[in-house]
């Protein structure tokens, strides 16, 4: 079992990845502990892993590890406690304070964020044809909901792991065909929980339009130990079409460091200035959609 003991412990915003009060909080002291003798890395922090949480007179909270991040030259220990709300520990002392501990990876959260992405086999509009995701190449066209159509910057890759982190966050979402009215996706279609699809004037994630009916979350037993996703990135953020229903292409409040072929990019492009969002509402939780669209959602035939 690792133990970590800390210093300082303070909330964390994971939207910006900085500390939600300036500088360190109050000195709180305690403990980290992982007990899961049955992960790989036995005696290691592991992405994904349970960890207890333990300060003050023993009070305990267990968390899920997420990894470390920097923060005014300290590197952080960073736990989820919800998807909104993060904790970040610090350790001021020497290096030997850490024990038998190794983070994965030792990098910043923004590297650990949830795919947000097209599943393998999803059809995307070009101007001749639809062309699977996993087959589109920098440099191919593809339309946009509007019909214009515009150049692949980069594809996104990314291997999701089912056995680690939350289940439900993992769990793709499938819109069966007609789900989403007029017709639409002409075919059913799996994207992951965070895509944005655009209904109605409002990007809704996938996984807040979930109604158990005609949209679904895929259960991991189908997806196997691992499976990839792939997301299109154009020069601006565009709406395109994936099995016939608006979706959105890559827009960079995910960080690009979370796909696995990341080090092509860079290569290709360096670094590149934000994106500007496309002036949409966005609904990232379930209460957050329109009843307007609930109500239209709940009326589409699918096919």
């Amino acid at each position: 079992m690792a133990v970590y003991t800390f210093d300082y412990s303070l909330s964390y915003n994971p939207q910006d990845l900085t500390p939600s009060n300036t500088g360190f909080a109050v000195p709180a002291p305690g403990t980290l502990s992982d007990g899961d003798a049955d992960l790989p890395g036995t005696g290691e922090f592991q992405v994904g892993e349970s960890i207890t949480y333990t300060y003050g007179t023993g009070t305990t909270e267990t968390l899920l590890m997420r990894g470390t991040v920097e923060i005014n030259g300290v590197t952080f220990v960073v736990l989820e406690k919800s998807p909104i709300s993060y904790y970040a520990f610090g350790m001021t002392g020497e290096p030997s304070t850490f024990g038998p501990i190794s983070f994965v990876p030792p990098s910043s959260l923004s590297s650990l964020s949830f795919p947000v992405c097209f599943c393998e086999g999803t059809q995307i509009a070009t101007p001749e044809r639809e062309c699977a995701v996993e087959d589109l190449q920098i440099g191919d066209m593809v339309l946009t909901a509007k019909g214009d159509a515009t150049p692949v910057k980069w594809i996104g890759r990314q291997t999701v792991a089912t056995r680690f982190g939350p289940a439900e966050r993992l769990m793709p979402v499938r819109f069966a065909a007609g789900s989403l009215g007029e017709g639409l996706p002409h075919a059913d279609l799996t994207v992951t929980a965070d895509h944005g699809m655009l209904v109605d004037g409002v990007i809704c994630h996938a996984g807040a339009l979930v109604n158990g009916t005609t949209i679904t979350r895929v259960p991991l037993s189908e997806m196997g130990e691992t499976y990839t996703v792939y997301h299109i990135e154009t020069e601006d953020h565009e709406i395109i079409l994936a099995n016939g229903a608006p979706a959105e292409t890559f827009i960079d409040n995910v960080s690009r460091r979370a796909f696995d072929n990341y080090a092509e990019f860079e290569a290709l492009y360096g670094d590149v200035p934000e994106m500007e969002e496309l002036p949409y509402p966005r609904a990232m939780s379930a209460r957050q959609v329109p009843g307007r669209i609930r109500h239209k959602l709940s009326t589409a035939n699918a096919a």
